[in-house]
């Protein structure tokens, strides 16, 4: 397999392939948002791309190339994580549409400055941006998405037969698409505060010019927020239908990769 004989024969033959088959689902469980957090050690996504691959090596013929070190083997596993990647990336994607609309609401209201070290990407962000990744969470667990999510990775192995076939220009542009699709998905969301944040600073601004003795700062910034709290509560069973739109759409567009 490797241009090394342990002398195990067979076995060693489907440790390999075991192994070759472990590539496309550890490239797509590290991209995804849930299975890639900084939260998931690392063990817990070798043990799921493990098991996730015993059923792929049983349910598929899936074979490794003869090879594995040598460049055609090099590339088999380039394409391999390549597929991998991808289809982590469209839920990358997706997720962070909701972070976007809470960066723009979190400005407007004022609240740009209470960011938190969030534990699911290591990194800092808005509050604001932590509640909507959460709630994105729960309803994507809640419609199943997860185990639809790994059924297009088992279905990915008949779609693009390992070790030869790559993800093609057309199919990467889906992924583009669906990114601006998120934006404009971002921007829904957060238009509607984001209009009454407006004219709240409007009527702010008109209340200081027509009384300077006022303290616009002590002011604004708490007529800002109540208003932006006011807005996101009445303004949360559409918040609600997009995040299940965001949820159901990156399952659809990573079917749509594997579309032939």
């Amino acid at each position: 397999m490797i241009g090394l004989d342990f002398g195990f024969g067979p076995l060693e033959a489907e440790f390999w392939r075991f192994l070759f088959v472990m590539t496309r689902i550890g490239a797509a469980l590290v991209a995804a948002p849930l299975f890639g957090n900084t939260g998931v050690p690392p063990q817990v996504r070798v043990i799921m791309s493990g098991a996730i691959a015993v059923f792929v090596c049983g349910w598929t013929p899936v074979a490794a190339p003869p090879a594995l070190l040598s460049l055609s083997g090099m590339l088999a596993l380039a394409g391999e994580t390549t597929i991998g990647l991808a289809l982590g990336f469209v839920l990358q994607v997706a997720f962070a549409a909701p972070l976007i609309a809470a960066e723009l609401i979190g400005a407007g209201m004022g609240m740009s400055i209470a960011s938190a070290a969030d534990p699911l990407s290591g990194s800092h962000s808005a509050v604001l941006g932590q509640y909507f990744g959460v709630v994105l969470t729960i309803v994507f667990l809640g419609i199943g998405g997860h185990i639809d999510w790994i059924s297009l990775v088992v279905e990915s192995y008949r779609v693009f037969p390992p070790g030869s076939a790559w993800m093609t220009p057309a199919r990467l542009q889906l992924i583009d698409t669906f990114a601006a699709d998120m934006f404009l998905t971002a921007l829904a969301m957060a238009l509607p505060v984001l209009l009454l944040l407006l004219v709240v600073q409007i009527v702010t601004g008109v209340i200081g010019r027509s009384a300077p003795a006022l303290n616009l700062f002590s002011l604004g910034l708490p007529a800002g927020v109540l208003a932006g709290i006011t807005a996101l509560i009445i303004s949360a069973p559409l918040i609600s239908d997009n995040l299940t739109d965001i949820a159901r759409g990156a399952l659809t567009n990573a079917s749509a990769l594997l579309a032939r």
